[in-house]
């Protein structure tokens, strides 16, 4: 039974990750680690999929063994945290930007210090 939620937690979390494929501020990879995770304890051989396929797969390895984020990806989160804070000042205003502010500058500075 656990092996089935987990599996499908990883699929859940897959699909997210396509989803985010395509749209601009919602990331991939970080769902993509998600299903990794829960590929893991239910469906091993799911989770070497993920990590052979070309496009996603070296990211991917690049978290697991390294904790690193190449600076391209850095820079590509920081801009859509920029333009989300932006978006929502121009929307919703004083003082609902400084959520979003606050989310950037925690995790913005968390992404900016892991390793390239």
């Amino acid at each position: 039974m656990r092996r089935h939620l987990w599996t499908g937690g990883g699929l859940f979390f897959v699909g997210i990750g396509v989803v985010g494929a395509f749209l601009p501020l919602l990331p991939t990879v970080p769902f993509l680690l998600l299903a990794l995770f829960c590929f893991a304890r239910g469906n091993p051989a799911w989770e070497q999929r993920l990590l052979d396929h070309p496009r996603w797969g070296p990211p991917l390895r690049e978290w697991r063994e390294r904790r690193a984020i190449p600076r391209r990806a850095k820079k590509a989160a920081l801009t859509a945290m920029a333009v989300s804070v932006v978006i929502t000042g121009l929307t919703a205003g004083w003082p609902w930007v400084l959520l979003p502010v606050a989310v950037m500058a925690g995790s913005g500075a968390w992404i900016w210090t892991r390793a390239e």
